[in-house]
């Protein structure tokens, strides 16, 4: 069983560890609890594990929306504050690392604090806890043969993991997991893998940089994809064309769409007050369109047209570039189940030294550290700083042998340069190294799917410092483990010697922050080299940040031999900001972020952000933020004690692309679509300073970026 539930051993209630999802938290009782298994068909909504305690009170340490249905499952009500006659109840929290649901038969009252959600029942009775870990796997896999008209029969089986086709598939726990596609001679599909009627048709050209772009509509339309001539959508007794600029229209399609059915889904099991769908002022009877089949409301979503929305749609999250090429065919079920806008390009720019982008020179193979022309060479530095390269090239080679073949980056011509992005995220999929996209790769994505239990349900990070010099970054420590609820081991270790590293890297952490040296040889240790490119080592870190110069290769090398992503840098990089950078990672990491959000974070604070980038599964957390969402705060005074404040709300794990959110802010009463951009004007400074007392989020104040416990500092100077 995924999901272990065992009484505190220190206070009054229960600690619920979901091991696939690496979550974890505790439910709090007004008495020590013994919980009893109970059977998993005793709540409305399926559950993972069940069990049964004797108590008068359910409190979490979140603020959340509690929702109230009747024994049969009809919605009663849902709020934060409210009281309930005797009868049989279900009752839904959220949010919460897994889903929460109770069971019992009592009158009972829903209370919120500035931290805590709690549910009291009359008096003390039988409450059956539900959990379901919020992790999507796979039905099975597609074998297929990989030409673009044998690979559309495939695609065409993307959508067999909706859950429903209404408009609530908009919610990510209601969307699942695609199926798997692996090459073979013919085509072979699970039994499982069978996709609903949706009566959507998806015409392209059979050929890849066609098929590709159109793999997300596939899978969320549950659309068959057929070949043909004018690219275009189908339904009874319509079409829409994908022409001109193919790709463009196929993002806006899915983007429109989308929003449509979170706007139409509150005519259905979740009648909110959605922000959402007060601003966007059309006039249409999103009460019918939730009743229509899903082809028929596709054709009216589409017959409206892209501009009159626009202007209300949030910044989608990620686009990610995927080169038409038949060996990149395992990656798509990844891509669709992201919702991701999809690219593909057929031709791609080099990156080349010196075309004054900042990322500094790309040392190729057998080139001595500190050679060219940079931004960080020595000539451009304070007198105290240094860059963390190695050692110099006239040093002696005490590692792996530095051949020809393996340099600390691949040559100047395997750096591309993807078109630019209007999404929140960039990925990458294909050869070459990209400039400010994450560089995907099929090993680390299918990990994310074979997380599997874990012996401890402790968050581990392990800090490593493998230079006098840089020490003070090693102080991140501090920064790991802010959090109240999660328990987190804290390690820091200095001056490993090669052996020392290995066993390190082999170990069950959780995440990595090395701080130290790379360069051609590999990563610098007391005695000699570590080249994790030649080095045979089975890695066990989940997640790292390799902060040294030219980190790409070893980075790359440390997924491809078992972690899940991380983040490593393409050029030579100075201490100073990357001390800065490191220590912004650190405090992200710890509040929730995952690895593309994160470096997007630090990218607007420090300009140097941009000689790093993310390898592997960039959706890749070590924890869930206290509301589950990601969250961004900026934060500007405007006058006579008022402020204007913009609330960023990003994906994040399990709270993927859909989610709802409520602001625990007097100025605002409406539910949220994540992702989204929230604005508030005028706010007097007790409610910000409530707001800000509530989490541990990153605030833009004026542009630069703080903390709530830092910014509450700053305040109390002024």
């Amino acid at each position: 069983m995924s999901i272990d539930i065992d009484p505190l051993s220190g206070a009054a209630g229960l600690a619920v560890t979901d091991h696939i999802e690496n979550t974890q938290f505790e439910v709090y009782t007004d008495r020590p609890v013994e919980p009893t298994a109970s059977p998993e068909d005793a709540h409305y909504f399926p559950v993972d594990a069940s069990v049964t305690v004797e108590t008068g009170t359910i409190e979490i340490p979140r603020v959340a929306v509690v929702e109230t249905r009747s024994a049969d499952g009809t919605l009663l009500t849902r709020g934060d504050d409210y009281a309930m006659p005797p009868g049989t109840y279900h009752v839904g929290i959220d949010p919460a690392p897994t889903k929460l649901y109770l069971a019992f038969a009592s009158p009972f009252s829903v209370s919120t604090t500035e931290r805590t959600t709690r549910i009291d029942l009359d008096a003390p009775d039988e409450v059956t806890l539900g959990f379901r870990s919020l992790h999507q796997v796979p039905a099975g896999t597609i074998e297929t043969p990989t030409d673009p008209e044998s690979l559309m029969d495939a695609v065409s089986l993307l959508g067999s993991a909706l859950q429903t086709t209404s408009p609530e598939r908009s919610f990510p726990t209601l969307r699942g997991h695609p199926p798997l596609i692996e090459p073979g001679e013919e085509l072979r599909v699970p039994d499982r893998v069978e996709p609903p009627d949706s009566g959507i048709r998806i015409v392209v050209p059979p050929e890849y940089r066609y098929l590709y772009p159109v793999v997300s509509l596939a899978y969320y339309f549950a659309a068959d994809v057929v070949p043909g001539d004018a690219p275009r959508i189908e339904g009874d007794g319509w079409t829409h064309s994908l022409e001109p600029d193919f790709e463009r229209r196929t993002a806006e399609v899915l983007r429109q769409a989308f929003h449509f059915d979170c706007l139409a889904r509150t005519e259905g099991f979740y009648p909110v007050d959605l922000h959402e769908r007060e601003t966007t002022d059309l006039d249409l009877d999103w009460g019918r369109l939730y009743d229509l089949p899903l082809a028929e409301r596709l054709g009216e979503y589409l017959a409206v047209p892209f501009d009159r929305v626009e202007p209300e749609l949030p910044q989608w999250t990620l686009t990610t570039d995927v080169r038409p090429d038949p060996e990149n065919v395992e990656m798509l079920p990844f891509v669709a189940g992201e919702l991701s806008v999809v690219r593909s390009p057929e031709t791609v720019t080099p990156a080349t030294a010196g075309e004054g982008d900042g990322l500094g020179f790309f040392r190729g193979p057998g080139a001595g550290a500190g050679a060219g022309d940079s931004p960080t060479d020595a000539a451009s530095l304070g007198p105290d700083e240094f860059v963390r390269g190695g050692a110099t090239g006239t040093e002696p080679t005490r590692g792996a042998d530095a051949s020809a073949e393996r340099g600390a980056v691949p040559t100047d011509a395997d750096f591309v340069r993807p078109e630019p992005v209007d999404t929140v995220e960039h990925a990458w999929v294909g050869a070459g190294v990209p400039l400010d996209a994450n560089k995907a790769t099929l090993d680390a994505y299918h990990r994310r799917l074979e997380a599997g239990s874990v012996e401890q349900s402790r968050i581990s990070v392990l800090v490593v410092c493998n230079d006098e010099q840089m020490r003070e970054e090693g102080e991140v420590a501090d920064l790991y483990g802010l959090r109240d609820m999660v328990q987190f081991d804290i390690e820091v270790r200095h001056d490993l010697t090669r052996e020392e590293m290995r066993e390190a890297l082999q170990s069950d952490v959780d995440f990595l922050h090395y701080i130290g040296h790379v360069d051609d040889r590999g990563m610098q240790c007391t005695d000699e080299y570590l080249d994790l490119t030649s080095a045979d080592l089975d890695v066990g870190v989940s997640a790292f940040l390799l902060n040294a110069c030219q980190s790409y290769q070893q980075g790359e090398a440390l997924v491809h031999r078992g972690s899940r992503g991380g983040i490593v840098t393409l050029s030579d990089v100075a201490n100073s900001p990357a001390t800065q950078l490191g220590r912004i990672i650190a405090r992200l990491m710890n509040s929730g972020f995952n690895l593309r959000t994160a470096l997007h974070v630090a990218k607007r604070e420090l300009i140097t952000g941009n000689q790093y980038i993310v390898v592997g599964d960039g959706g890749t957390t070590i924890c869930q933020s206290r509301s589950g969402v990601a969250l961004v705060l900026n934060l500007t005074e405007s006058q006579n004690e008022r402020w204007d404040l913009t609330v960023e709300g990003f994906p994040n794990g399990p709270y993927g692309t859909g989610t709802m959110m409520y602001l625990n802010l007097d100025a605002d009463d409406k539910n949220h679509i994540v992702p989204s951009k929230i604005h508030f004007n005028r706010l007097c400074s007790p409610d910000i300073d409530d707001f800000l007392n509530l989490e541990n989020t990153p605030i833009f104040y004026d542009e630069e970026l703080t903390w709530n416990d830092e910014f509450t500092q700053l305040t109390d100077r002024e």
